[in-house]
């Protein structure tokens, strides 16, 4: 046992590089899952900087100086945030209370549906199998609707915080891009003078978490417009929350965009009934999946290595478990960290001889 791990310790920790980088990611990754809730404001200003430093990078590529791309850059998205917060939201949540008040007239019309399944397919679905999905049904639109009701009250220090991270997290996105190579170089100097593993780890993340959350952004802006304008088009109720839900299922490959055609498709049923408006509307909605997946993914991500589909639903899973929904998001730029250090990590060939005690 003693040889075996002093063969793996030779193999893959003979570098004092890379046993440097192994203790700051285990250190990096304890310091998150402990204070990760605490430090929120500043990770999340951290993550919009690290998207918005692209947008900076860029100007200054086309010749205009830095201080005014920063200023430009952080002017753009101080109004985003204020359109989301102020025009967005508030419609999205009026939407929201609309869809709770029309929810016992969707379940009594659900249920006339799932009554018809028994005599239409009698050899595939009882009716105890509907009425004991009826009843799930209901219990959980009644449970969302007493939380929506009482969300009001119950959540006015939550609100307190909401308002206190829209005052901090756009002071620090400021900072973090104005004073980004100082900080660079802060943390430069803490590290060993020489480390080309190291750089050769960060050039690689760099690039592949940079194109693919600068990316992943746009494609959530593009995806979730075009579908509110399409949705409004065709007179669908509640354009504005479901093309929301739209947007966010691009950040779950293979798996959002399939739960969000549940709600979709049923809002349409219960507005349209079964006619040719509500395939219109499925119609509508598989032409913008199908061309996000197949035009808009290959031209954002063209720079992305693309990872195995295993590897992408493992990695949500995983990391969505640990750290919720910035665990989703980021669960694919994580995996091709972790590959790249997978890949650069130096492996010693040979084994050192076996210790046999003697002086």
């Amino acid at each position: 046992m003693i040889r075996t791990l002093r063969g793996l310790a030779h193999k893959y920790f003979s570098d004092e590089e890379a046993v440097i980088l192994f203790l700051i990611l285990v250190t990096g990754t304890i310091f998150v899952i402990w204070f990760g809730a605490m430090l929120a404001p500043a990770i999340a200003s951290l993550i919009i900087a690290f998207i918005l430093q692209g947008l900076v990078t860029k100007l200054n590529k086309l010749g205009v100086p830095e201080t005014v791309s920063i200023l430009g850059v952080f002017l753009v998205f101080l109004g985003v945030l204020v359109g989301f917060l102020f025009g967005l939201l508030p419609l999205i949540w009026t939407q929201l209370s609309s869809l709770a008040g029309e929810a016992p007239r969707i379940i009594r019309e659900l249920q006339s549906y799932l009554e018809l399944l028994p005599q239409q397919y009698p050899h595939l679905i009882s009716g105890e199998a509907v009425t004991t999905v009826y009843q799930q049904i209901s219990t959980e639109v009644g449970q969302f609707t007493q939380w929506l009701v009482s969300f009001s009250l119950s959540s006015i220090p939550d609100l307190v915080a909401l308002l206190i991270y829209m005052v901090l997290v756009p002071i620090l996105v400021f900072f973090f891009l104005k004073d980004r190579q100082v900080l660079l170089g802060s943390i430069a100097r803490l590290l060993p003078p020489q480390r080309p593993m190291m750089l050769q780890i960060w050039h690689e993340v760099n690039l592949q978490c940079a194109n693919y959350v600068r990316g992943k952004a746009v494609e959530i802006l593009i995806v979730g417009g075009v579908t509110y304008i399409a949705f409004k088009l065709l007179g669908m109720p509640y354009a504005a929350l479901l093309s929301l839900l739209v947007g966010l299922s691009v950040v779950i490959p293979y798996i959002g965009a399939a739960v969000v055609t549940i709600p979709v498709a049923v809002i349409a049923l219960f507005a349209f009934g079964w006619g040719s408006q509500f395939i219109w509307v499925m119609v509508i909605y598989g032409i913008i999946q199908a061309l996000d997946g197949n035009v808009l993914v290959p031209v954002l991500f063209s720079e992305v290595n693309n990872l195995h589909p295993v590897a992408i639903i493992v990695a949500v899973l995983f990391f969505g478990g640990i750290w919720g929904l910035w665990g989703v998001f980021f669960a694919i730029p994580l995996a091709t960290m972790l590959k790249a250090v997978f890949s650069a990590w130096p492996v010693k060939d040979s084994v050192p001889p076996p210790d046999t005690g003697k002086a």
